[in-house]
C-alpha cells in the first residue's frame, strides 16, 4: 500500500472517529493521537525517505492536506460539542428569576455605639464639635491640667493604669478638653465641644463597674456663661434621651476641675417620679456630673477667667444604655453574646 493510500485510509478512519466523538475529552484524545508528534501521520511521513525526489513533494503536499482536513474536522466537531454542552448546562442550571433571593444577614452597630452617636447628634445639632483624643495620655493633661496635682486625694478616686511615671491610660476624656482649650482661637468664636471615647480605671469588674468603659464629656467656654446655660443644655440632652416630660435637678457636689460642681439627676422615666426599683423609690436617677469650669483650669490653658467662663459635664453612655434598656450587668455590653447584642438591632437607613 502506497503512502498516499495509507494517508487516505487514515483520513477516512479518523473522520469516522471524529463523527462518533460524544464529548470534548474524546475529541481531544483523537487530536493528540492523530496529530501529535508520535501520531500515525508523522509515522507515515517518515517513510518518505524511501521515495524518489519527484514523489516526495507530491506525497508531502498530500500529507499536509490530509492533516489540515483532519484538524478542520476536529474544530468543526469541537464547536458542535461545545454548543451542545452549553445547551445542556443551561437546561440543568436554569434559574427562576421570579424566586426571591436569599436574605443576607447583616449586623448593626453595637448598642453603645448607637447611644454615643445619638448623643453626638444631639450636640452637633446645638453647634458643638466632636473632638477625639489620645487613649494613652500624659499625666499633665489627664490630672494636673484638670486641677489635680500630684498627691491630690482626687487621684485616689481614679485609680489608674500607668505606662510610665508620666504616661497612663486616660481615666476620663478631660485631657481632650485641656488640649483643645490651649489651642482654641477665641477671636473666631466660643468653644463648644464634646469628647467621646474609651477610658480606663483600675476597678474590679462587677455588675456596675468595669476597668474599661465610655465617657462623653462636654465643654463650653465663652464670655458670660452661667449655670443657667449649663442647666438648659442638660435639660435638652436628657429630654431627648429619656423623654420630653423628664425633669432634672442639680445637687451640690465636688469635682477638682469645676466650681461650683453639681450632680445631675433626671426624674425617673419608668415611674414618672412615683418611686420604683429603677430609681430606688426616690423618683430620681443620678445621671451625670457637671459644673462651672474652675478658674485655675482656665488659667492653666492660657484663658483669662476674668473675661471667659464656661461649664463642663461628663456622662457615661454605658450607664445611659443600662438605664434606658433595663440592663442590670454592665459586663453584658462587652461579652459579645449575640443573644444579648441582637436585642438592640436598628434598621439601617439606605
Amino acid at each position: 500500500m502506497s503512502l498516499k493510500q495509507q494517508l487516505e485510509k487514515l483520513k477516512e478512519k479518523t473522520i469516522a472517529e471524529i463523527d462518533e466523538a460524544v464529548d470534548l475529552n474524546a475529541l481531544n484524545n483523537i487530536r493528540v493521537e492523530i496529530l501529535g508528534k508520535k501520531g500515525p501521520i508523522t509515522e507515515v511521513l517518515r517513510g518518505m525517505k524511501d521515495l524518489s525526489s519527484e514523489e516526495r513533494p507530491v506525497v508531502g503536499s498530500f500529507a499536509n492536506e490530509i492533516k489540515n482536513k483532519i484538524a478542520q474536522k476536529i474544530e468543526e466537531k469541537k464547536e458542535i460539542l461545545e454548543s451542545q454542552a452549553l445547551d445542556e448546562a443551561l437546561v440543568a442550571e436554569t434559574l427562576d428569576v421570579t424566586l426571591p433571593g436569599k436574605k443576607v444577614p447583616q449586623g448593626t452597630r453595637h448598642i453603645l455605639t448607637q447611644i454615643m452617636e445619638e448623643i453626638e447628634d444631639i450636640f452637633i445639632g446645638m453647634g458643638y464639635q466632636v473632638i477625639e483624643g489620645y487613649e494613652v495620655e500624659k499625666d499633665a493633661y489627664n490630672f494636673e491640667r484638670m486641677n489635680i496635682p500630684k498627691n491630690h486625694p482626687a487621684r485616689d478616686m481614679q485609680d489608674s493604669f500607668y505606662v510610665t511615671e508620666e504616661l497612663l491610660l486616660r481615666t476620663h476624656t478631660s485631657p481632650v478638653q485641656a488640649r483643645t482649650m490651649e489651642v482654641h482661637d477665641f477671636s473666631k468664636g466660643p468653644l463648644r465641644m464634646i469628647s467621646p471615647g474609651k477610658v480606663f480605671r483600675r476597678d474590679n469588674d462587677d455588675a456596675t463597674h468595669s476597668h474599661q468603659f465610655h465617657q462623653i464629656e462636654g465643654l463650653v467656654i465663652d464670655k458670660n456663661i452661667t449655670m443657667g446655660d449649663l442647666k438648659g443644655t442638660l435639660e435638652v440632652l436628657l429630654k431627648k434621651m429619656f423623654g420630653e416630660d423628664r425633669e432634672i435637678r442639680l445637687r451640690p457636689s465636688y469635682f477638682p476641675f469645676t466650681e461650683p460642681s453639681v450632680e445631675v439627676d433626671v426624674s425617673c422615666f419608668k415611674c414618672g417620679g412615683a418611686g420604683c426599683n429603677v430609681c430606688k423609690k426616690t423618683g430620681w436617677i443620678e445621671i451625670l456630673g457637671a459644673g462651672m469650669v474652675h478658674p485655675t483650669v482656665l488659667e492653666m490653658s492660657g484663658i483669662d477667667p476674668e473675661v471667659y467662663s464656661g461649664f463642663a459635664f461628663g456622662l457615661g453612655p454605658d450607664r445611659v444604655a443600662m438605664l434606658r434598656y433595663g440592663v442590670t450587668d454592665i459586663r453584658s455590653f462587652y461579652l459579645n453574646d449575640l443573644r444579648f447584642i441582637e436585642q438592640f438591632k436598628v434598621k439601617e437607613s439606605n
